[in-house]
């Protein structure tokens, strides 16, 4: 008798089993909310991983300029969904290394010389002030990274090996973004990154000298790494003075 007056007071008073001991249910609102949000999160880094691999070989002209792309060729052989491919293909477009035309499908973008020097005319100011920024913000674990960078180039250099020189390039071009701490400059600057490259790769063996351009772009790093905004920004011309004199080179 006592326990069913308990078991009726407690449906009166309107209790509910506490929620340390009630199971979720795996089609609750929670659960789904986070098996979103891990969905989400996975297709972020598979597009992330995707743009990345396609940009390599556009930029080191494995997928050469007019060469058209299919979404389901590039996923076979990055073994990564068709959903990170076309949402990869879409960034490609916006950083002008890819065109998307009506009825020709995913198209690589021809390199075109004048575009190339009207890109330096921006790229001079853009470079020094986040040089200059880097030195400025950059945390002391950051400083040791571009450090790390500058030794890499070099020793790059001194073993001819270009692929390495250009990741590393990336890598420092990201860094420098990052430290910089300033989202519209790092915007404007991501649109030439992956045009200048590929620039680059096409013409180096002819025209580049990249023993001075691996020197340019360590002691860009090294003035960073040594918080002197001046030094930093002086570098980042010469950098660039470099860059348009092997751009102009190329005609």
């Amino acid at each position: 008798m006592a326990d069913n007056r308990k078991h009726a007071a407690t449906a009166r008073n309107g209790s509910k089993p506490s929620k340390r001991n009630s199971p979720v249910s795996a089609s609750s609102p929670k659960r789904r909310k986070r098996n979103v949000s891990t969905a989400l999160q996975n297709d972020v880094t598979l597009t992330d991983k995707a743009y990345a691999q396609i940009e390599e070989l556009i930029v080191t002209l494995q997928l050469p300029p007019g060469t058209v792309l299919s979404e389901l060729v590039l996923a076979e052989r990055l073994a990564i969904g068709r959903t990170p491919i076309r949402e990869a293909l879409q960034r490609l477009s916006c950083d002008g290394l890819v065109n998307i035309l009506p009825r020709r499908g995913v198209v690589v973008s021809d390199i075109d010389l004048r575009s190339q020097l009207r890109l330096l005319e921006v790229r001079r100011v853009l470079e020094r002030l986040m040089a200059r920024s880097a030195a400025e913000r950059a945390t002391a674990e950051e400083r040791t990274q571009f450090s790390d960078i500058a030794a890499g180039m070099r020793n790059a250099a001194a073993n001819s090996d270009d692929i390495s020189f250009m990741r590393l390039d990336k890598a420092f071009n990201t860094l420098v973004s990052l430290t910089a701490r300033n989202e519209f400059a790092t915007r404007s600057m991501g649109l030439m990154h992956g045009l200048s490259r590929r620039f680059w790769y096409q013409h180096y063996k002819q025209a580049a000298d990249l023993p001075l351009s691996a020197r340019l772009h360590a002691e860009v790093a090294e003035a960073i790494a040594m918080r002197d905004p001046d030094k930093a920004g002086e570098a980042s011309d010469r950098l660039v003075d470099y860059i348009e004199s092997f751009a102009r080179s190329t005609l």
